[in-house]
């Protein structure tokens, strides 16, 4: 398999910079420098130029490559607090999730619209990283007011731009979500929906 690592490098250099220019609209700026550090080291860096794609992240393809097991996404997730695996926990069978505090969900947010413009520059708006999220959410391990709180702040970024985001009111957005529900949600069901995408090459899952 050929390894893509200058295209990975500016494909993540261009994502981190986009994050940081999206953190300053959103007043969040010098906490955004330290995005995403850890794509650059060796465990994550070398395996996703392995499965570089460039239209989209190198951990679907290992998922589908590697028997649906990704060695990045438990690098990364378990390092980057603005990912909700990251809040993630597991208790007799059940998958435990915290709300993530106010600064790590505005950057997830962040995070999201620079991957959409990463990956796909030409279809991006404010609708497709919205839609993009509505479809997934059901299926994500999130404590109930920072879903409601990371969704409202994409409704509002589609509507209104960046003048949808400024501090003041997703401040006060962030509290009126995360003060209406508990601030840990316990679920003690799969929230799988579909078949899982085939998978490709010899790593096939075994017995």
């Amino acid at each position: 398999m050929k390894y893509h690592f200058l295209k990975h490098f500016l494909t993540i250099t261009r994502h981190r910079h986009q994050v940081i220019k999206n953190a300053a609209h959103c007043g969040i700026f010098f906490h955004a420098l330290f995005h995403d550090l850890s794509k650059y080291s060796y465990a994550e860096f070398v395996t996703s130029a392995r499965y570089y794609a460039g239209n989209h992240s190198p951990v679907d393809e290992e998922r589908r490559g590697n028997g649906y097991f990704s060695s990045i996404c438990q690098h990364h997730t378990r390092r980057n607090k603005h990912h909700w695996e990251y809040w993630t926990d597991f208790y007799y069978g059940r998958v435990i999730a915290r709300a993530m505090p106010y600064k790590y969900a505005l950057e997830y947010v962040c995070d999201m619209l620079s991957a959409s413009k990463t990956y796909d520059p030409k279809s991006f708006s404010g609708a497709t990283t919205l839609a993009y999220f509505e479809a997934r959410k059901d299926r994500y391990y999130m404590a109930e007011g920072t879903k409601e709180f990371i969704e409202w702040c994409l409704t509002r970024y589609r509507d209104l731009g960046w003048a949808g985001l400024r501090r003041k009111d997703t401040k006060e957005a962030y509290e009126r979500f995360n003060n209406a529900h508990p601030a840990v949600a316990v679920f003690d069901v799969s929230l799988a929906a579909g078949e899982l995408p085939p998978l490709k090459g010899k790593d096939i899952m075994r017995p």
